[in-house]
């Protein structure tokens, strides 16, 4: 079981910097807003944190 914790745990991390590399602190924020509002059942934050994330990731596009 904590071998599977520690794998779960590396895998959000990495994807944290992957998000923070590619995007910068502005993914980060999306990012956090997106696991804060889920974990807190708060549909308003985790919609602003998604959003976010959608307009950085289609801003090349528009």
């Amino acid at each position: 079981m904590p071998v599977l914790a520690l794998l779960c745990a590396a895998l959000v991390v990495g994807f944290e910097q992957l998000v923070e590399w590619k995007y910068g602190a502005a993914g980060l924020v999306g990012l956090l807003l997106l696991s804060v509002g889920i974990k807190a059942k708060s549909p308003a934050v985790s919609s602003a944190g998604a959003l976010l994330l959608a307009l950085l990731l289609a801003g090349p596009a528009l």
